[in-house]
């Protein structure tokens, strides 16, 4: 998911570089939204993955 997350950033930065900044705008939303998607389910599963060590 963090693959995806910096494949919608790059496609954002190449959109800018070229002027097209509604959909620059809409891939760092994409990417944003999949970023803290990761963070949350990288942070429940270390939690998680702790847990059942026990």
């Amino acid at each position: 998911m963090l693959h995806y997350a910096v494949v919608f950033f790059v496609i954002a930065l190449v959109a800018a570089l070229f002027g097209f900044g509604g959909i620059a705008a809409g891939a760092v939303g994409i990417a944003k939204i999949l970023f803290f998607v990761f963070i949350i389910l990288a942070a429940a599963s270390f939690l998680f993955g702790s847990m059942k060590g026990r």
